[in-house]
């Protein structure tokens, strides 16, 4: 009997506490500056949100060491849903083989769900008159360690990207990080590089333009923005996939009913027609799903990333 009591307090407990959340604002966390992508996501979803809770949604950003910086606060926040953080392939998924960490990805904090996943595009100089990723990897065999492509910075995705294409292509090509993807596209608009790996929303105009050739995708589908262009999977490469997402984690130690109901009020938000409307602009799709879909996918990353960073011996910069 007692036992009978002490389950329906208990059950009686959490169900008032839960009603109750949000009693205040709740801050999103991101490793990057503003105006950056991840900003820009969190911004568009969080407006979303602070409708649907009646409470603010605060985006604060902790930038440096690739995300890493924003990841391990929101890890030693308290587990009461007040702290999120809207983390990147690099900072969950390469960063932990590449430098010491205070935290371990896949135990120290809670998935919630997937907010975005979108795929990057290799563009080359229109002077290296190459139409195709056959016609750039032939280039490269035959200049080894000569052929340069840009990224925005070392362990993103745009980075693991190329390391990868290059490992299953078995070619050479020289990485070229810049400090964020302005600053990696005005290099290669000044001919600093004869390719970059680029997001779709960055290099589409300059595509149009004739400043830049697309010759390939990095996702397992095509990019919405650039229909025409074949993925790295339709070129040669089955399977092949590497995309940047960003992903929605609160600290260890979540209580599982808060985590059910952040999941159920950011799966809405990033369901929502305006907030798939406004990240359509930005060339990124909403992917929500489960906290479970998410630490699978996760671990899956953690997995092959680490094993790209091993082959490849990238090392933090």
């Amino acid at each position: 009997m007692k036992a009978i009591v002490s389950l329906l307090t208990l059950l009686f407990a959490s169900a008032c506490w839960s009603q109750q959340f949000p009693s205040k604002s709740i801050t999103t966390v991101v490793g990057f500056e503003p105006g950056g992508g991840t900003d820009t996501v969190a911004r568009i979803v969080g407006k979303t949100l602070s409708e649907q809770l009646g409470q603010q949604v605060v985006v604060e950003n902790k930038s440096g060491a690739g995300g890493t910086i924003a990841v391990d606060a929101v890890a030693k926040a308290a587990p009461d849903g007040y702290t999120l953080v809207l983390a990147n392939v690099g900072a969950m998924t390469a960063n932990p083989h590449m430098m010491k960490l205070q935290y371990d990805p896949l135990t120290d904090l809670t998935p919630i769900t997937m907010a975005t996943v979108f795929a990057n595009v290799l563009v080359v100089q229109p002077g290296l008159k190459v139409k195709s990723l056959k016609e750039y990897l032939d280039l490269a065999r035959a200049n080894p360690d000569k052929v340069t492509y840009a990224s925005s910075g070392v362990g993103g995705a745009a980075h693991l990207a190329g390391e990868l294409l290059a490992m299953q292509a078995k070619v050479k090509l020289v990485h070229v990080p810049y400090k964020g993807g302005g600053p990696a596209m005005k290099g290669f608009l000044g001919k600093e590089v004869d390719s970059f790996i680029a997001t779709p929303v960055s290099a589409h105009k300059q595509v149009e333009a004739g400043r830049a050739v697309a010759i390939a995708t990095t996702g397992p589908k095509r990019a919405a923005l650039m229909s025409s262009v074949p993925t790295v999977a339709e070129s040669g490469f089955p399977g092949f996939e590497a995309v940047n997402w960003y992903a929605y984690y609160g600290p260890k130690g979540l209580p599982k009913e808060l985590v059910q109901l952040l999941n159920r009020e950011l799966v809405k938000a990033l369901k929502d027609k305006s907030t798939v409307a406004l990240l359509e602009k930005q060339g990124v799709e909403a992917e929500p799903g489960t906290p479970e879909e998410l630490a699978r996918y996760t671990a899956r990353e953690f997995e092959t990333w680490g094993k790209v960073i091993k082959a490849a011996g990238i090392k933090p910069q």
